[in-house]
C-alpha cells in the first residue's frame, strides 16, 4: 500500500535541548523540554508513547519500552534560529547567511525610506514586547496617526495601528509596501501587521495578525510536491512563512487547538500530499513570555488532541512532528533558543520504535517527504526512508538505493 498523505505538524519552538554551536547564538544551558517536563501542569502521554523521552540526549521525562513510531532528533545547520529559517531547513533550504536583525533599531536612512513609501511617520524604532510597545507608545498613535514600528531578536518589522485608526487591510497594504522596501541587506525574514484595539490602558491585540515574508531562496518540498500535482495544505502561518509558493490551500487559525481542530478535519478528506500545520502558541504565547506552567498547560493541551488525531489516521497516512527552533521558557531573556528539535513519525506503514538518532538538519524531513512520494529528491538532507518503511527488501525503489 502506498503512502497518500503526510502530516507535517510543527511545534512551533519546542526544543529538547542545547544544540552543540548554542553558544556561538547568546544560548547556555537551553532545554524547553526540560524546563516544561518540571512543571505539574505538564503531562504528554502520547508524545511518550510515541517515543518523544527514547529521543537520544533526552535525560528528562520517562522512555516507554515499545515506542509507537520512530523517533530521533534534528540538528539545525542553518545560520539563525528564527521560525523563517527553521522552517525553510524543515522543506529542505540550507541558509548559510543569518537574516539580519536589529538590536539597535533600524538605520534612521533605512527609516527614512520606510516612512516616504508609506506615507506616515514611524514610531518606536527599538526592539520591543508586542503587548508593552503597545502600552507605551499607543496614545501617540492615536494622537497622530503615525504607525508603531518596532522589532524583536528575530528578523523582523512589525507594524501596529490600532483598528479605529487605519483599518487591517490598509495596515497590510502598508505592510506589504514595507516588504517591497526591505530587501537585499536589509532583507528581514518577516513584516508582521499587528492590529490592536481597545483604550489606555487596556490595548490589546487581535487575532488579525498578518505575516509577509521574503520568498524562499531555494527549491522547497512544497514546491515539488504541488508541481508534482499533489496537493498542499498550510494549517496556520505555513502559508504566511512561505510567502504562499507551493502551498495549494491554506487554513487560518484562532490558536493551538483551533490548529489542531482544522488539522483533524483534514483527516476526513480526500486527497493525495501534504498536510503542513503550524501551531505558535507555544512560541508566541509561552515561550518568549517564560511562562513555564502555560507551555506545559499548552503541551498537555495538544497531547490530548493529539490522541484523537492517532485514532483517525488511516492506513495511507503518515504523521510527523517536530519543531523549527527553540525557545526555553525556563532561559534568561525572550528570545528563541539554538536547540535540537525532536522528530517522531508515525503510521501503519512506519517501523515503530526505529532510533534514528541525530540527524544533520532539519532538511532530512523534506527528503525522506520526498521519499515517501517516490519524488526525486530536490532538496537539501537524505531520506531515512529506507530504515522506517515497513518493506520487503525486494520492493525497494530507485530512490532508496541512492541515498
Amino acid at each position: 500500500m502506498a503512502i497518500n498523505r503526510v502530516f507535517l505538524i510543527v511545534l512551533d519552538s519546542f526544543g529538547i535541548g542545547q544544540a552543540p554551536d548554542a553558544a556561538s547564538y547568546g544560548d547556555h544551558d537551553c532545554n524547553t523540554l526540560k524546563s516544561i517536563v518540571g512543571s505539574p501542569f505538564y503531562r504528554t502521554d502520547q508524545l511518550q508513547q510515541l517515543g518523544l523521552f527514547n529521543i537520544e540526549g533526552i535525560t528528562c521525562g520517562s522512555k516507554t519500552a515499545h515506542p509507537l513510531g520512530a523517533f530521533g532528533r534534528l540538528q539545525e545547520q542553518s545560520k539563525g534560529k528564527d521560525t523563517t529559517i527553521g522552517h525553510w531547513e524543515i522543506s529542505g533550504i540550507l541558509s548559510p547567511n543569518p537574516l539580519p536583525t536589529y538590536p539597535d533599531g533600524f538605520p534612521a536612512e533605512l527609516i527614512k525610506e520606510l516612512e516616504a513609501t508609506l506615507g506616515r511617520k514611524l514610531l518606536c524604532n527599538k526592539p520591543y514586547s508586542g503587548t508593552a510597545v503597545i502600552h507605551d507608545y499607543g496614545r501617540e498613535h492615536l494622537a497622530s496617526g503615525d504607525l508603531i514600528a518596532y522589532t524583536s531578536a528575530d528578523s523582523v518589522l512589525q507594524l501596529a495601528a490600532h483598528e479605529q485608526i487605519i483599518a487591517p487591510e490598509q495596515l497590510y497594504h502598508y505592510c506589504r509596501q514595507a516588504r517591497s522596501v526591505l530587501s537585499g541587506v536589509h532583507g528581514v525574514g518577516r513584516v508582521i501587521a499587528r492590529p490592536f484595539t481597545g483604550s489606555y490602558p487596556n490595548f490589546e491585540r487581535t487575532p488579525r495578525r498578518h505575516d509577509f515574508s521574503l520568498l524562499p531562496p531555494g527549491i522547497t518540498m512544497l514546491d515539488t510536491l504541488s508541481e508534482s500535482g499533489l496537493t498542499t495544505i498550510g494549517i496556520g502561518k505555513i502559508y504566511d512563512i512561505f510567502a504562499g509558493r507551493g502551498i495549494n490551500r491554506s487554513q487560518t487559525i484562532t490558536g493551538n487547538e483551533d490548529g489542531m481542530r482544522q488539522a483533524i478535519a483534514c483527516l476526513e478528506e480526500d486527497f493525495s500530499g501534504l498536510c503542513f500545520v503550524n501551531l505558535v502558541d507555544f512560541d508566541m504565547k509561552y515561550g518568549h513570555r517564560r511562562d513555564i506552567d502555560g507551555y506545559a498547560k499548552a503541551a498537555s493541551a495538544f497531547d490530548l488532541q493529539l490522541s484523537q488525531f492517532m485514532a483517525r489516521m488511516k492506513p495511507e497516512d503518515v504523521l510527523m512532528i517536530t519543531a523549527d527552533h527553540g525557545c526555553d521558557p525556563g532561559a534568561a531573556g525572550t528570545d528563541h533558543t539554538r536547540e535540537y528539535v525532536p522528530w517522531l513519525i508515525l503510521g501503519n506503514q512506519i517501523n515503530a520504535g526505529i532510533d534514528l538518532k541525530t540527524a544533520p538538519t532539519f532538511a532530512t524531513i523534506a527528503a525522506t517527504i520526498l521519499d515517501l512520494f517516490s519524488l526525486p529528491i530536490t532538496t537539501a538532507g537524505q531520506s531515512v526512508l529506507p530504515q522506517i518503511l515497513k518493506q520487503d527488501p525486494s520492493e525497494m525503489r530507485p530512490n532508496d538505493a541512492n541515498v
